[in-house]
Formats: structure tokens, sequence, C-alpha cells
């Protein structure tokens, strides 16, 4: 039976999407996928025993679920999520959505000979392409920055565009997330006034390639004392619990995937030779692993008191009926999430997902000095120099590097009546 506050949230997801049918002419792709997410929203509130939607419950549920991580670093599932949630709370306290409308609450004008061609593009775009409303507002947002350029350059005829303008446009723009999107749009614009013969250059192919380049961040990597924490810190009586702690050894002691402790199946465990034998999902590059006593000793527990009794033949199961198998590895990443979250484990500004605990497996090796091609074996690396990433937060081998900065002589400062020179 629905309880009223759940038939609240149920209304509240009922009147967000109708609004934004109505007043923010959204995708219908897009709405449905906003409505996933506030159903995956709804089952995280059940599982928490949370009856009431409000904008602590949206706090509370983004800190447990994603920690300190930014958007950025989010997976593109996770940051819709983010995103959906918090313009459900926008629409809970405000009954609109500001951040969808406000571009439609701005009116766009396009005046000059530019701003007339622009808009039969636009009007182009519209109704002979077919572009939703949303792709259309974006392409009015950024033609509209185009075209105050213009302006503002005095640049007010179509046959005063050429490379040097739009180089200089491109030069001036902000470094944001947007700027592939503008010169996709401006690109798009130039190569139709082109075929329209609105200019004799197809100057389209003028339009320079932009891409941005992300520094890979320092993984998040734990203290032994840490790990032997977070391992002693779940509970194994219950059938879950046994689970559960195979699967975080397996993490922890083997660097295993997450998908590949999703996929692990009985034909993997080589008991004869106390070995792990698998094809890694993301590389198909065979690994055979040793089955540690404390690892194996686990799995036998859980097999012998957890397991429901099933015919898959996959390793790990689901805790509830029906007992199928693990559908993604996105279920051993939140056991493990689960599992720092009940400890006093410092997690803000770290990631605490299982692949922590396989970086910090391969940094624990590196400090104890073992060479490359051997992590590179254990953590089924298809080749060292994924392997070398780990040596980015070795800062105990970084320091065997530095050296001594000579003195330089006191001459040195006096040549000339201690004035430098250039010869």
């Amino acid at each position: 039976m629905m309880n009223k506050e759940n038939k609240d949230l149920e209304k509240l997801i009922s009147d967000a999407t109708d609004y934004l049918k109505s007043e923010s002419g959204f995708a219908k792709s897009t709405i449905d996928r906003y409505r996933n997410c506030w159903k995956r929203l709804r089952k995280v509130m059940d599982s928490k025993g949370i009856k009431y939607y409000d904008q602590n419950v949206e706090r509370q549920i983004l800190d447990q679920e994603f920690g300190n991580r930014t958007k950025r670093e989010l997976p593109d599932n996770d940051q819709y999520f983010l995103i959906a949630i918090k313009r459900l709370t926008e629409f809970q306290i405000m009954g609109k959505i500001k951040n969808c409308d406000r571009l439609l609450s701005k009116s766009l004008v396009f005046n000059g000979e530019i701003g007339k061609i622009i808009e039969m593009f636009l009007y182009y775009k519209s109704t002979e392409v077919r572009l939703s409303v949303s792709r259309m507002r974006y392409y009015k947002q950024f033609l509209y920055h185009f075209l105050s350029y213009c302006n503002a350059n005095s640049i007010c005829k179509i046959t005063d565009v050429n490379s040097v303008v739009i180089l200089q446009y491109v030069a001036q723009l902000d470094d944001d997330v947007q700027i592939p999107n503008k010169l996709s749009v401006l690109s798009s614009f130039l190569r139709h006034i082109y075929q329209q013969a609105h200019l004799d250059v197809d100057y389209s192919k003028k339009v320079p390639r932009y891409k941005r380049i992300n520094q890979p961040k320092l993984p998040s990597v734990y203290s032994t004392q840490e790990i032997e924490k977070l391992i002693l810190s779940v509970e194994r009586s219950s059938r879950i619990g046994k689970r559960n702690y195979a699967i975080i050894l397996l993490a922890a002691r083997l660097g295993l995937r997450a998908s590949d402790i999703a996929n692990l199946q009985f034909n993997n465990l080589h008991w004869d030779t106390s070995t792990l034998q698998l094809k890694q999902v993301k590389t198909g590059k065979n690994l055979v692993l040793p089955l540690l006593l404390d690892v194996g000793n686990a799995i036998i527990e859980y097999l012998k008191y957890g397991r429901p009794e099933s015919q898959e033949s996959y390793l790990f199961l689901k805790a509830t009926p029906p007992y199928k198998h693990f559908p993604d590895s996105g279920c051993v990443t939140k056991v493990v999430l689960r599992a720092f979250r009940n400890t006093d484990i410092y997690i803000r500004e770290r990631k605490f997902g299982a692949h922590s605990l396989r970086h910090t497996l391969g940094f624990r090796m590196l400090e104890e000095s073992t060479v490359l091609p051997v992590i590179s074996e254990v953590l089924g690396h298809a080749n060292s120099e994924s392997t070398r990433y780990y040596l980015r937060v070795d800062l105990k081998s970084m320091r065997q590097c530095v050296l001594d900065v000579p003195l330089v002589a006191k001459e040195f400062y006096q040549q000339k009546g201690g004035v430098f020179y250039e010869k």
C-alpha cells in the first residue's frame, strides 16, 4: 500500500514532468530520462526508509551517493541523476525550474543583416531539419553570442565575415565546457550560408577543432590500517554479510575490477591449484591470480552458509528473490560504498568505490618496490603503461629522485659589479 508521503512524491514527479512538457519544451527522450532518474530517487528513498522528500533529503542522498565528487567526476547516468534531483527540488520550492526556462524568458533579438540571416538559418533548422525545442534553444543561444561579438566589433555585413573574424571570435571564447558545442553550431551555420550563396567561401572549414584535455585525477589511496579497518567492519553473521565480505576481499586482496567480481562464475575457481582464472571484462585478457587463504575461506563460507539455492552459474547473487546474478558492476561498487560509509574512515574528498581498493593494492605493491611488470600482471593491465599511472602517487619513490641543488659561488653574483649581463 502506497503511503501518503509517497503519493506526495508521485504527485511532485508528475507535476514536474508536466512543467517540463508545457513550459520548457524539452524533448520527450530527455523528459523520460528525468522521470527514470526520479524513479531511481524513489527507490533510494524507500531503501533508506525516507518517507518525505525535501531539500534536506536531496543533500543527504547526494552526499551518500556521490560523496564530495563533482559532477564532472561522475558517469553520465549519475550526472543526470544529480541534475534531475536538483531540478525536482527547485520545482518543489519555487513551482518552476529556472534552469530550464531562463533562456525562454530572455528575448534574443537578432538585429542587422547578419541577424536576419541567422534567423533564416534557425527557421530552416526548426522547420526542415526539425530540431527539438531544446536543441533549438542552444542554437539560438550560441548564434546570438556570435552575433553579439560581430556587433561589438562593427562587423555588420555577412560579407565581412572571414577567416580572421572567425579565428578572433574563437580566441576570445571563455574556457568552458560549451566551447565544442559553440564551434559545432557556428560551423553548421557557416556551411549553410555558403550553400545558400551568402558567402563565396565555405568558412566552416576554417573553424578550428577544439579538444579538451583533462588531466586524470590522482587515484584515492588508503593506508594499510584503513583497509584492514574496512575489512574488519563488515558484518559477517548474515547471508548478505558473508557475500559482501567475500566481495570486498576480492577487491582489496586481489585488486579485481568490480566488473570482473560481478561476472565471476564457478568455473573461474580452481581449487586444485588454489587459483582464480578468468577473462577480464574490460580488456579481454586472461588473468590468473592466487586464491589467497582468507579470500578462499570467505568464498567457501558464502557458498556454504550465505548463497541462496540457485541454478545460476555466477558466484555472487542478489540477496532478494528472485536470486539472480549481478546485472552490472554497479552492484559491487555499491557494496564497497556502503561498507566505507559504515566506518569512521575519512572519505570526504576521496573516492571510496571498488576501484579505490584496486588503486590502493597497486600503490602498496609499488611502495614495496614491486617491479611494474609484476604489478601489471596482478592487476591485469594490458600493458605497463597503465600501471605507470600509479607512479603519480608514489611520493616515497619520488623523494628518492630529488637532487640537492648545489650552492652558487659568491663570486658569481659579484660579476661586473654585481649586475647580471647579457653577452
